[in-house]
Order: C-alpha cells, then sequence, then structure tokens
C-alpha cells in the first residue's frame, strides 16, 4: 500500500508547479545523452495536464508561461504525438495528455545548401532540434482558408512536426522553383532529393498578379 502511494505522489498530474515536474521529468528519463525512446514506452494513461503549446510555440503551465528555456526543452524531449491525434508527455511509468494549438515545434531559422536536385533545406526548431528536410523529415504545406494564407510544416520526429515561422517561410519560398508534378506544373522547393509541391504554378502566377 505504500508502494502505491509514493506512486500517486510522484505523477505528473499531482504536481503543483514546474520544478517538481522538471524532477519527475528527468528522474523519469534519467537525462542522458540523446532522446529519450518515448516511441518504445507504453505506459498507462494518466489524465491530462494543464499544459498548452501556443501556435507561437510558448509553452503554458496551469496558465503561465514557462519562461525558463532549458525547462522547456526537456519537457519537449519527453513529447509523443500518439496516433488518436492527440499529444502527450510520456514517461516509462505514465502518460498525460497536453493541448496543443497547432504545432509542437516551431521552425524559427533555416539553412540551404546546394542548388537544384542536390538543395539540402535544413531547420532549426524553437527547442534547438536540428533536421533537414527529405525522407526522414518531409514537408507539407497547409493553405489556410479563413485567411488565404500558407503553413508550411515540417516533420521532426514520430509524428511531432514544427510549423515553419512566417519570416522563415519567406525565406524559404525565395527557394520555389516551377516543377512538373504528377503532370501538373507546380511550385514546389526541393530538399535531400525529394519535392514538395506548394501550389500549382497558375495559382502562383494569379497570387503575384
Amino acid at each position: 500500500m505504500a508502494d502505491d502511494t509514493d506512486n500517486t505522489k510522484d505523477s505528473l498530474t499531482s504536481v503543483g508547479d514546474t520544478a517538481g515536474l522538471e524532477a519527475l521529468i528527468a528522474r523519469a528519463t534519467r537525462a542522458g545523452k540523446g532522446l529519450p525512446p518515448v516511441e518504445r514506452w507504453n505506459p498507462d494513461f494518466c489524465g491530462d495536464l494543464d499544459m498548452e503549446i501556443k501556435r507561437d510555440g510558448t509553452w503554458f503551465y496551469l496558465g503561465t508561461p514557462i519562461g525558463r528555456m532549458p525547462l522547456v526543452q526537456l519537457f519537449s524531449t519527453v513529447l509523443r504525438k500518439d496516433a488518436d491525434g492527440r499529444t502527450y508527455l510520456v514517461t516509462p511509468v505514465e502518460k498525460v495528455g497536453i493541448r496543443v494549438v497547432d504545432a509542437p515545434f516551431v521552425a524559427v531559422e533555416m539553412n540551404v545548401s546546394g542548388r537544384g536536385a542536390s538543395q539540402v533545406i535544413t531547420f532549426r526548431t524553437n527547442v534547438g532540434e536540428v533536421v533537414e528536410a527529405g525522407p526522414a523529415h518531409p514537408m507539407r504545406f497547409v493553405d489556410e482558408e479563413d485567411t488565404g494564407g500558407l503553413k508550411p510544416y515540417v516533420m521532426v520526429r514520430g509524428r511531432l512536426e514544427a510549423l515553419v515561422a512566417r519570416p522563415v517561410m519567406y525565406e524559404l519560398i525565395e527557394h520555389g522553383e516551377e516543377i512538373e508534378v504528377d503532370g501538373r506544373l507546380m511550385f514546389a522547393v526541393r530538399s535531400n532529393g525529394e519535392i514538395y509541391p506548394i501550389m500549382p504554378a497558375e495559382k502562383l502566377k494569379r497570387l503575384s498578379a
């Protein structure tokens, strides 16, 4: 019975501040080198946590922004998005749901090397992860029907994506070109041998007119 009580106290949903969460997650993951193997963990669902990631990448806990970047980076290492479409903090012993307004990460910087088929686009996220767009980290572009805008995403790990920040998106668009995709002329970007269509070329011409 004593063990059950200890487990209840050491629960992500029972901690009342970020310092307690930090200590629990650090102990659970052993804070070693590299990312914890969250995709291999299959703990019980233990309820929802009052934690939210806003569209700009700011993390909130109990309605208050988490201002310490090392803490946000620690929490981000145990993020997992499951097939049900929800995002969780996962440790070897428990899984708790959190809210994500858009994507859990934001791509805040990019670099382009090479040209044409040899071009490689590299992104850095707001939590410091660096990924090269390509087969392991595909990109996708979503039209915003309400605003007529465009939202690019790049896969970071698992099912977790980064929304490309607007200034970075404008830089990304500068590296676009017209490429025929499945018999249709598309405005697209290349990276690591892959082609990522942004929009039909004729639509771009209309928008630019």
